[in-house]
């Protein structure tokens, strides 16, 4: 490791859903003050233009069988670039504590005694349902919701998917799409075969998706799924609120007497 900088600090910034107009004024006054950033793969590039001139921007993100740098060598860089510059932002997407690994960097960057800040994020779990006009909780229709990721560290699905699918609870699940049928499958053993689901693809940015359908019909919405794009799964009767959702539906009745 290099000579401490007197200033040596890492700070954890949530960089939103992906329009560059939802990270927080705090996390932009962070970036704009950063001697180096370290971003990954989902976070809107647009959101580098606030840095100062000259600021060392380097990619680390992991996606699907593409990881740029592993987390142990995340970590190790976060340490040596806030020891040899100084003032280090960790640029994640969505908010670093929601499945970003974010108490992880925290745990190793101050075992070195460096100095740590964290900004939160507004979370694609939170933001790309309303941005879709879908509450993630409605009076009369459900109480809860549940945050849930869609591939564990083995490639699995988590079983708390099955513990979520017995609740009346709406359920969103990220990094959920490679195991889309596994999820539904198992969501398809509790909740009635009405079930509204959408996937959403791209949130909050121009080239945002969304497809809607009930779970019985789940297959017929496979071919649609962009695995080379981010992207959320909304499973509950709220689904029912998308102001698209009634005349999807009106034509699915139609086409089954067709």
């Amino acid at each position: 490791m290099s000579v401490k900088n007197n200033n040596s600090k890492v700070t954890l910034v949530g960089a939103g859903p992906g329009d560059k107009d939802l990270i927080t004024l705090k996390g932009v006054s962070a970036i704009e003050q950063a001697d180096c950033i370290l971003y990954d793969a989902l976070v809107n590039p647009e959101i580098l233009e606030y840095t100062k001139k000259g600021t060392p921007c380097i990619y680390v993100g992991k996606r699907f069988n593409n990881h740029r740098l592993s987390q142990d060598e995340i970590n190790e860089l976060l340490v040596s670039k806030a020891l040899e510059l100084g003032h280090v932002v960790r640029l994640k997407g969505g908010d670093p504590f929601v499945f970003g690994r974010g108490s992880e960097e925290i745990d190793y960057i101050e075992s070195f005694n460096i100095q740590t800040e964290i900004i939160p994020g507004i979370s694609s779990s939170l933001a790309i349902p309303a941005m879709q006009g879908i509450p993630l909780t409605k009076r009369t229709v459900n109480e809860s919701f549940w945050v849930i990721t869609g591939t564990t560290s083995n490639g699995n699905i988590s079983k708390d998917i099955q513990l979520g699918a017995q609740s009346s609870a709406t359920l969103v699940i990220l990094m959920g799409l490679r195991n889309f049928s596994l999820i539904m499958e198992e969501i398809k053993r509790y909740r009635h075969k009405y079930t509204p689901f959408a996937i959403i693809q791209n949130g909050s940015l121009p080239n945002e998706t969304i497809v809607i359908d009930t779970i019985e019909n789940y297959k017929n919405t496979i071919e649609s799924i962009d695995y080379s794009s981010p992207g959320i799964i909304v499973i509950g009767d709220v689904v029912a609120e998308h102001p698209s959702y009634l005349d999807e539906e009106i034509q699915r009745v139609l086409n089954s007497y067709m």
